[in-house]
């Protein structure tokens, strides 16, 4: 099979972030950056939203898109290092990511006429789950575990989950994973209508491949229009929602609970809320 095409996404120490390979009209964007377990700092939310970019770029090119990662977990949300650095830096802009990355990286993988595949192993939590709910077909290992994570830190979500999750599992149970932060597994995700395929251990990334293939020699111009049809309903308010969410966090970011819990994260202690 013949790449058309081939790109990576580089850190400014040099190491790659994002790759990006076409081939046969399936986009694979992957993420790089395992020993953090995938974890968002700004080189892999820019070289995300570079390679979402570079599928809009290629145009008729891509057919059907996968989103994968490397190692063992497919992402385990934004890294709290990084965050709490800028908390002690530049408190009063450490949330502009919401906005300036986050946002614009949910809205144009969200706009993608093209069918997304995500393949999930290990951890999805906070963003990464954000991340994955953007996606029109979820394939998960078995052992993949999920959590929407924020409330466990003193935020509220963003990434979008504040209207995907309620549209993936519906309103009752995406305010108790929201409010409860609640772990579950690729079985609970797989009932609830979360993910659709739940797969051997190691195999996410082969079967998500398959099945966006599969989309590749479909039908683009139904697909397209499925997606479109689909999104004039679920999506009517997302631009609201994700403004709605960066005002909240950044109210939240001033709080003290959340200040504490990050710190309490990165030391490995429980966090004790006061509610201020």
């Amino acid at each position: 099979m013949a790449v058309t095409g081939t790109a990576e996404h580089v850190a400014a120490d040099g190491a790659a972030t994002v790759g990006y390979t076409l081939r046969d009209g399936v986009a694979v964007v992957e993420l790089r950056r395992p020993s953090a377990g995938n974890a968002l700092d700004a080189a892999l939310r820019q070289g995300l939203l570079a390679a979402v970019r570079q599928v809009r770029a290629d145009g008729e090119q891509v057919r059907a898109v996968l989103l994968a990662a490397q190692g063992r977990h497919f992402c385990v949300g934004q890294d709290l290092k990084e965050h709490a650095d800028a908390l002690e830096t530049r408190p009063e802009s450490a949330f502009d990511i919401v906005r300036a990355e986050y946002n614009p990286l949910i809205t144009e993988i969200r706009a993608l006429p093209q069918p997304v595949v995500v393949a999930i192993e290990g951890a999805c939590v906070g963003a990464g789950l954000g991340l994955a709910l953007c996606a029109d077909l979820r394939v998960a290992a078995r052992g993949a575990r999920f959590a929407t994570a924020f409330t466990g830190i003193g935020l509220a979500a963003d990434s979008g989950l504040s209207a995907t999750l309620a549209q993936a599992v519906g309103p009752s149970r995406a305010a108790a994973l929201l409010l409860l932060g609640d772990r579950f597994d690729a079985g609970a995700a797989e009932r609830w209508g979360l993910v659709h395929h739940v797969v051997p251990d190691g195999t996410a990334a082969d079967r998500g491949l398959d099945l966006a293939r599969r989309q590749a020699v479909g039908p683009t111009a139904a697909y397209t229009e499925v997606k479109a049809l689909l999104r004039t309903t679920a999506d009517g308010d997302l631009a609201a929602v994700l403004e709605a969410e960066a005002a909240a966090q950044e109210r939240l970011g001033a709080t003290a609970d959340h200040r504490d819990a990050v710190r309490a994260f990165l030391d490995g202690r429980t966090p004790a809320f006061t509610g201020n």
